[in-house]
């Protein structure tokens, strides 16, 4: 996946520059997604308001693309292009753009951005993999996510509140993600709300029939009928161990 758009202003500082650049930089970005892209006026002036940008003047825009060397006109009528040398000056000076990204994009389907943001990167990153893989209809993959978001939780609940001796084996290593539920509930130390005990199961149940189950495929029903309840627990833990203040 390429580079976002949002992403590609950050980086080129778009919003900083002058009008005709600004028109330069989105349309290079357009034609790297689509070859031989052409552009109008009011296509142009539809980027901006996108953007949320002033509203150029149209009869002056026109006027200076026809003026700049950076652009030609297009073969449709009233329609320009980048210049064959300045799609090569654009290309060697923002090479950036034909990387595949590790940005995740997603919405707060399933953890709102209030929830995860500044807490700590690993929780970041994981959260928002659940909230693209459910609305890209990767159901299984998120439900191993919820699952393995949960037992971080609930591990750095255990050693905020000094008792992860009590999820720990013999050997120091910690226990099963069930062994951990399973104390969870029944802790007084920890001290989880009623409803958040009540669907720890659930939670880790799910997750563990998308990992193990050879004939098992999740359904979005499967993970819609839980989300509150997730979002909620989640929330819970995560003041629980002293990530959120």
């Amino acid at each position: 996946m390429a580079i976002s758009l949002n992403r590609f202003i950050e980086k080129t500082n778009l919003l900083t520059q002058t009008e005709i650049d600004k028109v330069r930089l989105l349309a290079f970005y357009h034609h790297v997604h689509q070859e031989d892209f052409e552009f109008s006026v009011d296509l142009i002036c539809g980027w901006f308001e996108d953007l949320g940008l002033h509203k150029p003047n149209k009869s002056r825009l026109k006027q200076n693309l026809s003026k700049s060397r950076c652009f030609v006109k297009g073969k449709e009528q009233e329609s320009f292009r980048l210049h064959a040398s300045e799609l090569k000056s654009l290309k060697e000076e923002h090479s950036f753009i034909s990387e595949k990204s590790e940005e995740i994009e997603a919405t707060d389907t399933i953890l709102p951005d209030s929830l995860y943001e500044n807490t700590r990167g690993y929780i970041e990153s994981l959260s928002k993999q659940i909230n693209a893989s459910y609305e890209n209809n990767i159901f299984d993959g998120c439900a191993v996510l919820m699952r393995r978001l949960l037992e971080i939780c609930l591990i750095h609940s255990y050693e905020h509140q000094g008792i992860d001796t009590e999820i720990r084996d013999s050997n120091g290593n910690y226990k099963m993600l069930s062994d951990i539920v399973s104390n969870a509930i029944n802790n007084p130390k920890l001290s989880l709300s009623r409803n958040t005990k009540s669907c720890l199961e659930n939670f880790r149940a799910i997750g563990n029939f998308s990992a193990h189950k050879i004939y098992y495929n999740a359904r979005r029903s499967d993970i819609q009928k839980v989300i509150l309840e997730y979002r909620a627990a989640i929330e819970e833990l995560l003041y629980k161990n002293g990530i959120k203040k």
